[in-house]
């Protein structure tokens, strides 16, 4: 149970600007993840396990890629209650991002807008972070990590599949899931990897990456053979996809044999929160405005996809019942990235006792 409560917390926070209060946020998790002043923001983990794409899910909640980029937080973040924690995007060179300022709250609207552009460490730091991290060192962890992964912002686009390779190999041994980001809208033509022939392009060379690299990270099987380790490979999407879109990108996804979706990222629509301050400021908006069309790619994918193919549902979740209304569109669990901020970690708990008890 949290020590403190999350209001007096925001308020301070909300005082800052946007990114410096991002900052000193993690550098406190990093701080003090591990240690007994965890108790300011830890709680118990709910638990309502699900299977999907071959892993035993916690519970239904988790924390979205994007807040912890470097993966200084791992251990924190998973103290706050979540059945997974997704920490990236990574790419395979450091780099600084977008320039400042960068960040921006919609408070009328629950909503953020950010330009930041995969600022991060680079992957061996990335890397580096993730091992050191007590949930990696646990022989039966109590929750699991996803890792995601980007192009660095200086690679043509046209050389966009060897980055992510980079990224995968380097990701592969550490990761319960890997997480293809094709979907953030603040790196140049980084969308452009959704279309058709890119993105069957793509997928067919992560699958056959993960061929070899299943092989090359697996287990004795006791008969002078190896025992391959087959991590998941998800792919996070955009949610201002047409109809027609969303259906290539199913299509495409079965048939390179890819285990999952996560739906969506930030949209580059300003139709929820025409007029307010800082509404046209560049970059990709997140928050209560995306729930709606987050929930209506989700529900297009569920039909392309059928009932069984594992789909992670984001956007737009300040709530319990926005949580279920997840569920309810099709997704199989969830995450939480702009809630976090606005609701604080008692949205967690919240959220995944809703889903635990929803009438199915």
């Amino acid at each position: 149970m949290s020590l403190v409560p999350y209001g007096l917390a925001r308020r301070f926070l909300f005082s800052l600007d946007a990114e410096a209060a991002h900052e000193i946020t993690m550098a406190g998790l990093a701080a003090t993840q591990g240690t007994p002043l965890r108790m300011a923001y830890c709680s118990d983990r709910v638990d309502d396990p699900i299977e999907l794409a071959g892993l035993r899910f916690p519970n239904r909640v988790g924390m979205a890629a994007g807040l912890d980029k470097n993966a200084r937080c791992i251990d924190g973040l998973g103290a706050m209650g979540f059945g997974f924690v997704e920490v990236g995007t990574v790419t395979p060179k450091a780099q600084p991002g977008n320039p400042k300022p960068r960040m921006f709250r919609l408070p009328q609207a629950n909503a953020l807008i950010n330009r930041l552009g995969f600022n991060n460490e680079g992957l061996d730091a990335f890397i580096t972070n993730v091992q050191r991290s007590a949930l990696r060192r646990q022989k039966n962890p109590a929750l699991l990590l996803g890792l995601n992964i980007g192009k660095n912002a200086a690679t043509p686009i046209e050389k966009a599949t060897d980055d992510y390779l980079a990224c995968l190999d380097g990701v592969y041994p550490h990761a319960d899931y890997v997480t293809v980001n094709i979907s953030s809208p603040n790196t140049k033509n980084l969308r452009a990897l959704q279309s058709d022939e890119a993105l069957d392009s793509l997928l067919a060379a992560l699958a056959q990456r993960r061929k070899v690299l299943a092989v090359q990270n697996g287990t004795p099987d006791g008969q002078g053979g190896v025992r391959p380790r087959y991590v998941p490979i998800f792919l996070k999407i955009a949610p201002d996809l047409d109809e027609a879109q969303v259906a290539v990108i199913a299509a495409t996804l079965l048939r390179h044999g890819m285990d999952g979706v996560v739906a969506t990222n930030t949209t580059l629509s300003r139709d929820a929160v025409q007029g307010l301050p800082h509404a046209q400021e560049t970059g990709g908006l997140s928050g209560a405005p995306v729930l709606e069309m987050s929930n209506r790619v989700i529900a297009q994918l569920r039909a392309a996809l059928g009932p069984k193919f594992p789909i992670i549902g984001v956007g737009g979740i300040l709530s319990a019942d926005d949580a279920v209304s997840k569920i309810r569109a099709g997704a199989d669990v969830v995450q939480i990235y702009t809630g976090l901020i606005y609701r604080g970690p008692q949205l967690v708990k919240d959220a995944a006792l809703a889903i635990k008890n929803m009438k199915k």
